[in-house]
């Protein structure tokens, strides 16, 4: 029987050694980091620099989270490729592991029709038995109406992650074509998350530095206490956010740095390639790290 993916389902940073080596003991205090604060789901997609990893590394990584989490949450993995074949082995490979859905992107190194993106889903929802969620995102585009048919042709596609730009009205959109037979979840770091949870989003899947923010968001708007996920929204996450979304490179540094200085992941290493940020941009992320991980201290958060 399938886990329902529903609320905050944190992407997790991939932590390295000071070779570039997967760091197993840091993705293990992660792991729990997010866990013990309450997140709803665990995440090895493109935040986790999934497509930096070998075929090896992959496997070693997704084990080592399933056994770490220990069935305490559910587990997604992106298993998306280039080409049908190879998103289906990547997909039986990761339930074979023990993930518990798959996230997929459309191919999109090679632009694939609708008829192409069609047949893709399809061929890959006959050969699991878990849920897929369809990733939606600028590289890789699949609009409402595709998503319509996808669902009617593929019986394990029961969710959509959200990235194309503007994700409200997009989101709006995937839930009037569907009728709602899909769960919607926001994307893009979570930038327009309160507007994505109003408009019926059953979740986000943000980064795994700021899990006790987003979970703390998130039991308010459910609660319905929108003026305190509203301050938390404002207050803690989105000053890193904006500066975070200025470019991957960027994301991963700042998601890493954070998670290096509350002592989680031993370093803050990122694969190349990936631009470091400027002088400017280094010197305003160490002045937002040091202003949130103070208020913290004096709230007694994380």
């Amino acid at each position: 029987m399938s886990r329902e993916l529903r609320g905050v389902i944190t992407i997790l940073a991939m932590p390295f050694d000071e070779q570039g080596r997967i760091d197993v003991d840091s993705l293990c205090k992660l792991v729990n980091f997010n866990i013990d604060a309450g997140v709803h789901g665990l995440g090895i997609a493109l935040g986790s620099e999934i497509f930096k990893l070998s075929e090896g590394e992959r496997d070693l990584a997704l084990r080592e989270v399933v056994a770490q989490a220990a069935g305490q949450v559910p587990i997604v993995v992106n298993t998306g490729a280039a080409g049908t074949d190879l998103a289906l082995h990547y997909s039986r490979r990761a339930q074979e592991l023990g993930a518990d859905a798959l996230m997929i992107f459309p191919p999109s190194f090679m632009p694939a029709s609708a008829a192409e993106v069609r047949a893709y889903y399809k061929a890959i929802s006959a050969g699991v038995e878990i849920p897929i969620v369809i990733q939606d995102f600028p590289d890789g585009p699949v609009p409402p109406p595709l998503v319509r048919q996808i669902v009617a042709e593929s019986e394990r596609v029961q969710y959509v992650k959200v990235e194309v730009h503007p994700t409200t009205e997009r989101l709006s959109q995937g839930l009037e074509a569907t009728g709602g037979r899909v769960g919607m979840f926001g994307g893009a770091g979570g930038n327009y998350l309160i507007e994505e949870l109003r408009r019926g989003a059953i979740g986000t899947m943000p980064a795994s530095s700021q899990p006790g923010a987003f979970v703390r968001l998130w039991d308010h708007f459910q609660a319905g206490s929108e003026d305190r996920a509203e301050k938390i929204f404002y207050g803690e996450i989105l000053p890193l956010l904006r500066l975070a979304l200025l470019g991957s490179g960027v994301f991963f540094q700042l998601t890493k740095e954070l998670l290096h200085r509350r002592g989680v992941i031993r370093t803050a290493h990122v694969r190349a390639p990936f631009t470091p940020m400027d002088e400017a941009t280094a010197g305003e992320a160490d002045r937002l790290m040091a202003q949130l991980l103070e208020l913290e201290a004096e709230s007694g958060l994380s």
